[in-house]
């Protein structure tokens, strides 16, 4: 009896998703993937402009690209940006950011022996759960697998 892998795939050229079964003696073509720095820009009408450190490179990537990590851009902030084929196809984030709190409601006083945590507005737009202490204007450490509050920046 021959043992089979199943696999969901998307094509980067289409968008599709593709569902797959093969044997374990069958092969697919390899993929090679490119990693390299850029600084985040700026956004417009366009899309999100990033820039080679180094070579001063301009890349403009399209918001289906960039939607998955939109809430983490930070201008000047630098990231792992993936090419195929001389095509974006994603943006790797830190494991961690440090990011400025926008807004942030006034704790209650005397909660704070019970973990309660409040909603709290990014520099970005991202809403992260966070102490009662922590107030606007504060930088603090967001975990961007999740973005969960790590502690003060």
């Amino acid at each position: 009896m021959a043992s089979y892998v199943q696999m969901t795939i998307r094509s980067l050229a289409s968008d599709k998703v593709h569902n797959l079964r093969m044997t374990s003696n069958e092969s697919m073509e390899s993929v090679v993937l490119n990693k390299e720095d850029y600084e985040y820009s700026y956004k417009d009408g366009d899309g999100f402009h990033f820039l080679h450190p180094e070579t001063y490179e301009d890349v403009l990537i399209g918001e289906k690209i960039v939607a998955p990590v939109k809430d983490y851009l930070i201008e000047g902030q630098k990231y792992v940006v993936v090419f195929t084929d001389d095509a974006v196809a994603a943006i790797e984030l830190p494991a961690a950011m440090s990011m400025l709190v926008a807004e942030a409601p006034e704790g209650v006083k005397g909660d704070s022996a019970n973990n309660v945590y409040k909603a709290a507005i990014m520099e970005t737009g991202l809403t992260v759960q966070v102490p009662l202490f922590i107030n606007p204007g504060e930088r603090i450490s967001v975990k961007t697998e999740d973005g969960t509050y790590l502690g003060r920046a």
